[in-house]
């Protein structure tokens, strides 16, 4: 799959020495959803910024469906469709007047057509002619996503999108984003409701410290860092492990009345019917058994806390 954005041996260094991206390479494919996930400082508004021609990178190259954020500003620019975390809008224009505006500012002519569709996708149709200052905050960040889809851009970046918006609204906001998707925008995103990444990223970027720590396919990373945990509802409370039983890494609860095991998620799956067998032979009845894997948020949490210790 071709890149639509690609990103060559980025940095951004601040006169007061404060380095917010480290050497980062990132190429996104036409057409996905990429999360980029990463704590607060990280460098993922920076990273956005740059791509978005808004910040001056230290060094480092930027395309843009194949033009250079610097030398081709306009053109690339004009693929680009920017939510910001900040909502910064006209308060006393109506929603009508703001989102023309903004396609007016690429150059491209009046299209009443699209505007429409645009605003009738969000929810917004009934609230066109009341001003900006009138709109709940919800509404202001539909507002917001509006505008940067009246230019009708190929690559749409999310920054924080849902931040502050009630679950209502950011159901509606994510079938819009599916349905961009499907017309073949591709969507960056970022997000604090790492939630929403797991269900709605193809691939996933994890970034801290100004560095990208990793970047891979959802499922491939849920595989390969992933865990999954059984644990045994005993029958009859213990109150130790069995020495027959040491061959599997089992852990009992402070209760007595537990086993947990963990095990790496993409681990062959063999021990678990030897192990119920020998806890039958040894006459150990149970209750209950259930198993859970790792959420995209421990992962994350995990990588970065690694990446701490590490520094």
């Amino acid at each position: 799959m071709s890149s639509v954005i690609s990103v060559s041996h980025l940095t951004k260094r601040y006169a007061s020495g404060l380095e917010a991206l480290k050497d980062v390479n990132l190429d996104i494919r036409r057409g996905e959803i990429f999360a980029l996930l990463g704590p607060n400082g990280a460098g993922k508004t920076t990273l956005i910024s740059i791509i978005c021609g808004i910040v001056t990178p230290t060094s480092g190259e930027v395309k843009a469906d194949g033009h250079d954020i610097k030398t081709e500003y306009k053109r690339a620019r004009s693929k680009i469709g920017l939510v910001p975390q900040e909502l910064t809008t006209d308060a006393f224009e109506t929603v009508w007047a703001t989102v023309t505006f903004s396609r007016g500012l690429f150059g491209l002519p009046p299209n009443p057509d699209h505007i429409e569709k645009v605003l009738k996708d969000l929810s917004l149709w009934e609230k066109r002619q009341s001003k900006i200052i009138e709109l709940s905050g919800g509404m202001k960040r539909r507002v917001m996503i509006a505008k940067a889809l009246s230019h009708e851009p190929e690559i749409l970046f999310l920054d924080e999108p849902t931040a502050g918006v009630d679950v209502e609204l950011r159901r509606d906001m994510w079938e819009l984003v599916r349905g961009l998707r499907e017309r073949g925008v591709t969507i960056i995103l970022t997000t604090h409701y790492i939630e929403e990444a797991e269900e709605m990223a193809d691939r996933v970027g994890v970034i801290s410290r100004g560095e990208l720590i990793l970047v891979e396919e959802k499922t491939e990373l849920m595989k390969k860092l992933g865990k999954k945990q059984l644990t045994l509802v005993l029958a009859e409370p213990m109150t130790a492990v069995p020495p027959e039983l040491d061959e599997w890494p089992l852990e009992l609860k402070a209760d007595g009345n537990e086993l947990e095991m963990t095990f790496d998620a993409n681990a062959e799956r063999t021990g678990i019917p030897s192990l119920l067998k020998r806890m039958t032979d040894l006459g150990i009845g149970l209750k209950d058994l259930h198993t859970r894997e790792s959420s995209l948020e421990e992962i994350f949490v995990g990588l970065v806390s690694q990446r701490k210790d590490a520094a």
